[in-house]
C-alpha cells in the first residue's frame, strides 16, 4: 500500500547573547560542568528573572526575518512539568502569545521553490542537560536558562529532503541575522520530529509520532527514514498508530518509546506572574527590521535573475553571509558580476576550503581583489600575473599593489616591442614554421610559449596570439 507522508519540525536554537535569558549569567560554550550559572539559574529562593532585551530584539528580528506577525505585547507562561533538568519545575516559555505566528520560509529543494509555513516561534529558556551513565546521572547547569529560539512548522513538509532542506535553510537565516551560531556540534541546534503516514490521496492525516532532540542533520535524516519504514510496517501489518514520543539511537538505527505524547493540557500553561508584559511598539519593529540582511533565498533570486550567475555558483556565494557580502563588495567596486563570481568561488572559495579557514579570515579584502581585477581589466598585468599576485597576497599578506611593484609586474602591450621578439624568435626556428605550415599545430604553443618565456609572462597574451598568428602566416 502507499502512503502519504507528513513531517512537521520543532527547531531548537539557543541565541547568541552576552548574559542568559533572565539572568546576568554568561551565555558562552563552556566544557567545564556547572561553570556559567548563577542563583537565578539554579531557581534559589527568593530571586526574580531579569528579561534579557538583546534576547527579546533578536527574536522579534527571527519572526520578521521568518515573515511571521508579532503581537503587541511580549508576554511569558510557565510550562509546568518536573524533570531533574528544570531547577524551577517548569520552564518560562510562551505558550499563549509567541513572539512571532502565521509565518513562511521560502526555499529551494533541488531546482523546486517551496514554502515552509511556521505555525509560530517563541522565546523562551533552555534546560540544563544530563550526561546519563550505566548506574546514574549528571546534571550539567551551564545551558540552563540560556536564550532559546522554538520554531513550530505546519504538518507541511513531505519528504526527508524537504525537512533538511528546511533546516539548512532555517540555520542560514540565524547565522545571517546574527541570532545563532546554530552549531549543531554544541548543541546549540537541536530538533523535535513530527512523522505520520497517512493511505495515499487521504484527507485526513495519520496519527503523529514525535521524536524528541536529534542533534544532527545526519540523524535528522536517519530518523525519519527508520519512523516511516517503523510505520509503513506497522500498518501493514494492521497495528494501531499510537499518538507518542520516542527517542532515535544512532548506534541501533531504531526508534524507541519513550512515552505517550503530552498536549498542552498536561502542562498547564498560565502566564509568569514575575515578569510583567510589556509593549512591542513601532519604533523597537523598525529598528529590528533595519537590522535584517538580505537572506539566503532572496540572494539567489538576485543572482541568478540579476547576474545571470548559474544557480550552483549562486549558492557556493550564499554559503555564508560573509561570502556573499565579499562578492557584493566586488560588484560595488564596478567589477562585472560573472568576473567576480568566478574569482570568488574558485581562487578564494578554494583558498578558503583547502586552509580550512572563513573568509573573515582572509587577508586579502574585496577591495584589494578589485584592484587586482581592473589592473587585468586596464592592461597593466595578465590574467596569469593577477593569479600569481592574489596567491602571494593571500599567502604572505602583503597588498597586491606592493607585490605588483616589488616584482616590477607591467603587461607589455607594446605592438612593436612584442613584434620584435616574435620575429626574432622565428628567425631562429624556421624549422618549425615548416613544421607549422605542415600541419603541426602544437608548434603555434610553442611559439607562444617563447615569448612568455623571454617577457617573463608579462606579454599581453590576445596581443601575442594575433601578432605571432600574422608573422607566421607571412612566411
Amino acid at each position: 500500500m502507499e502512503y502519504d507522508v507528513t513531517i512537521g519540525l520543532e527547531v531548537h536554537c539557543e541565541m547568541k547573547t552576552n548574559t542568559k535569558m533572565f539572568s546576568p549569567a554568561l551565555n558562552s560554550y563552556n566544557t567545564i560542568p556547572n561553570f556559567n550559572i548563577g542563583e537565578i539559574d539554579l531557581a534559589f529562593p527568593g530571586t526574580l528573572p531579569q528579561v534579557n532585551f538583546e534576547a527579546v530584539k533578536k527574536s522579534i528580528m527571527m519572526a520578521l526575518a521568518l515573515n511571521c506577525k508579532v503581537p503587541n505585547y511580549m508576554y511569558f507562561d510557565r510550562k509546568n512539568y518536573y524533570y531533574p533538568d528544570l531547577p524551577k519545575g517548569y520552564q518560562v516559555t510562551q505558550a499563549h502569545d509567541p513572539v512571532g505566528t502565521n509565518g513562511y520560509l521560502d526555499l529551494f529543494v533541488g531546482d523546486t521553490v517551496k514554502r515552509v509555513y511556521i505555525h509560530d516561534i517563541h522565546l523562551e529558556e533552555d534546560t540544563a542537560s544530563l550526561d546519563h551513565y550505566s548506574t546514574y546521572s549528571l546534571l550539567d547547569y551551564n545551558r540552563c536558562g540560556v536564550p532559546l529560539l522554538e520554531t513550530v512548522t505546519e504538518p507541511c513538509l513531505h519528504s526527508v529532503d524537504e525537512a533538511l532542506a528546511f533546516l539548512d535553510a532555517l540555520r542560514k537565516v540565524f547565522i545571517y541575522c546574527d541570532v545563532s551560531e546554530a552549531r549543531t556540534d554544541r548543541g546549540q541546534m537541536r530538533c523535535d520530529v513530527n512523522v505520520s503516514l497517512a493511505p495515499k490521496g487521504s484527507k485526513t492525516l495519520g496519527t503523529r509520532v514525535e521524536m524528541k532532540n536529534i542533534n544532527s542533520f545526519v540523524n535528522v535524516r536517519n530518523a525519519i527514514e527508520c519512523e516511516i519504514a517503523r510505520q509503513k510496517e506497522a500498518l501493514e501489518n494492521g497495528e494501531v498508530i499510537e499518538q507518542e514520543t520516542r527517542r532515535y539511537d544512532d548506534t541501533e538505527c531504531k526508534t524507541f518509546r519513550m512515552r505517550s505524547k503530552a498536549d498542552a493540557v498536561d502542562y498547564k500553561y498560565f502566564i509568569d506572574p514575575n515578569i510583567p508584559p510589556f509593549k512591542i511598539n513601532e519604533s523597537l519593529i523598525s529598528e529590528v527590521k533595519a537590522r535584517i540582511p538580505a537572506l539566503q533565498f532572496e540572494r539567489i533570486n538576485k543572482y541568478m535573475n540579476e547576474y545571470e550567475i548559474s544557480k550552483y555558483d549562486a549558492t557556493v556565494l550564499v554559503k555564508d553571509r560573509e561570502m556573499a557580502e565579499y562578492f557584493d563588495n566586488l560588484i560595488a567596486n564596478e567589477i562585472d558580476a560573472k568576473t567576480a563570481c568566478n574569482w570568488v568561488t574558485t581562487v578564494i572559495a578554494g583558498y578558503l576550503n583547502k586552509n580550512d579557514l572563513e573568509i573573515k579570515d582572509l587577508y586579502l579584502t574585496s577591495d584589494m581583489l578589485a584592484y587586482v581585477i581592473k589592473s587585468v581589466n586596464k592592461g597593466d598585468i595578465s590574467g596569469k600575473q593577477a593569479k600569481e599576485v592574489v596567491e602571494k597576497s593571500l599567502t604572505e599578506k602583503k597588498s597586491p599593489k606592493d607585490i605588483i611593484k616589488s616584482m616590477g609586474m607591467k603587461q607589455i602591450s607594446d605592438d612593436a616591442t612584442i613584434r620584435g621578439i616574435i620575429v626574432s624568435i622565428l628567425d631562429a626556428h624556421q624549422d618549425l614554421i615548416n613544421e607549422y605550415h605542415n600541419g603541426r599545430s602544437n608548434v603555434f604553443d610553442f611559439f607562444i610559449g617563447q615569448v612568455m618565456k623571454q617577457t617573463r609572462g608579462q606579454a599581453n597574451p590576445s596581443m601575442t596570439s594575433s601578432i605571432l598568428k600574422e608573422e607566421i602566416d607571412k612566411r
